[in-house]
């Protein structure tokens, strides 16, 4: 026992966020945590039960039990709240969903490890963290059955652990946590600029960092009471992502805090990798886009040895290239600039010899319809357009590894006139912050799950040994 600690306490001084820690008498509580836990469990962080098989990487691709690791996947960020007690979740309708997911050959899922309480309408509530290392433990053990159940049907998790925007808390919760103001991007004294600024401002912010971290070393070290594996020894979970699209501010003065958006990457990546040896990390980048538009920040960013793969999102409405009003006639140009942007990010995965997943793209209903049984043909269109491209570029050997559409909805509906989510109801694919159905796929889109499927089955067929892909 004293000898793991030893160990663990010997790597953590080689750490560099240690030698940060150690000068600043607010971050002692955390290293006295992290000391006390390793001495008095007696779960050795640095000899986990290696008995499982993780998902690794190897140079441009992933690997599982020996074979390349393709996907499809999802975006099903609320599972941990369809897996909490029944005062907030739906064990029931997680089942369904999570068969219905199986049947259509998903095997990946992107999903939500952290909220906090937010002070901005149309937020997700209740939060993991109401206060400052104050945790509602029934969603916390939401994850727990979720992971579990993922386990079953032999499903990836993919956790991100914060969030640039505002719709789960994130960092401006974490900024005003820390004596920030409360700058709200709907209120008419701010805007977007404000908000993105100030939420980048957070790289910089040792006490808000303080907090994350705490959050962080409290996640990765629980143990699942349905399976009684630690977080950190579990192969269910793939990796975990240090935020939901962190940018380093926008582009009207955005880039104020680069260096200090650098500093927090590598940080916060080897500070999991010291507590987590087992599990990949990414950043949860949008990709070029998300970078200033620079393809030198976004390299920059992904350029530490424990960033393990790269990450790009593809969002043709939110960037002007769709006309929603007029899908058919701005439809090409929707598509040419998607297959442009998938080129430029997979050239910066060759650049750093590092896999890439398309990690969320989605694209509206006809008409910006909302509802179920609503027509879907251009988002069916598009849809198979972008997944045959992923598949041909994988087959060709190239570092793009899955992907994951946003998002699943499943059975969930919206409730209100307005369509906006409100806490108590139904959740759907679609934060709250956004239409209700507008990027969802229900399970009564019949078409859409049709392409899905038939494309999960041929990217699941390049799972076989490294030696055997032709």
């Amino acid at each position: 026992m004293y000898k793991k600690e030893f160990i663990f306490i010997k790597e953590l001084k080689k750490f560099k966020i240690f030698q940060i820690i150690s000068m600043k008498s607010k971050y002692a509580r955390l290293i006295l945590l992290i000391s006390f836990s390793i001495l008095f469990n007696a779960c050795a962080i640095f000899y986990p039960n290696r008995s499982s098989t993780f998902i690794k990487v190897d140079g441009t691709h992933f690997e599982l039990n020996k074979k390349y690791y393709y996907f499809e996947g999802a975006n099903f960020w609320y599972g941990c709240y369809l897996g909490a007690a029944d005062s907030v979740g739906n064990r029931k309708r997680l089942i369904r969903e999570l068969d219905r997911l199986k049947s259509i050959g998903i095997t990946n899922l992107r999903i939500l490890g952290a909220s906090e309480n937010s002070y901005i309408e149309h937020t997700l509530k209740p939060a993991i963290q109401s206060k400052p290392e104050i945790y509602d433990e029934d969603i916390l053990e939401g994850l727990d059955f979720l992971l579990s159940e993922m386990h079953k049907r032999n499903m990836h998790a993919v956790i991100f652990l914060n969030n640039y925007w505002e719709w789960s808390g994130g960092m401006v919760v974490y900024n005003s946590w820390s004596g920030g103001p409360k700058i709200n991007p709907y209120d008419s004294d701010y805007t977007w600029e404000d908000f993105m600024n100030y939420s980048s401002s957070f790289y910089r912010n040792e006490k808000a960092k303080e907090i994350y971290y705490h959050y962080i070393y409290k996640l990765i070290t629980r143990k699942n009471i349905f399976t009684g594996n630690y977080y950190y020894e579990d192969p269910t979970i793939m990796a975990w992502q240090l935020a939901n699209e962190p940018r380093p501010g926008s582009l009207i003065k955005g880039g104020k805090w680069l260096e200090e958006y650098y500093r927090w990457i590598n940080a916060t990546a080897e500070f999991i990798h010291t507590l987590d040896p087992n599990h990949l990390i990414s950043t949860g980048s949008e990709g070029i886009i998300g970078s200033l538009y620079s393809s030198n920040i976004y390299l920059a960013a992904n350029n530490f040895k424990n960033i393990n793969y790269l990450t790009f999102h593809l969002w043709p409405k939110n960037w002007d290239w769709l006309n929603p009003k007029k899908i058919s006639e701005t439809y090409s140009i929707a598509i040419d600039s998607s297959i442009n942007y998938i080129n430029e990010n997979l050239m910066d995965a060759q650049k750093l010899n590092k896999p890439i997943v398309l990690e969320e793209f989605g694209f509206p209903r006809d008409n910006e319809l909302l509802g179920p049984g609503t027509s879907t043909t251009e988002r069916d269109k598009f849809y198979r357009k972008i997944l045959q491209i992923v598949y041909e570029l994988a087959i060709g050997g190239n570092p793009i590894a899955g992907t994951n559409f946003w998002a699943w909805a499943g059975e969930g509906r919206n409730q209100n006139r307005d369509h906006y989510w409100k806490p108590g109801d139904l959740l759907t694919g679609d934060p709250p912050h956004e239409p209700q159905g507008y990027n969802s796929v229900f399970d009564t889109d019949s078409s859409t799950i049709f392409i899905l499927k038939e494309f999960a089955e041929k990217m699941n067929r390049l799972n076989v040994s490294k030696s055997n892909l032709k």
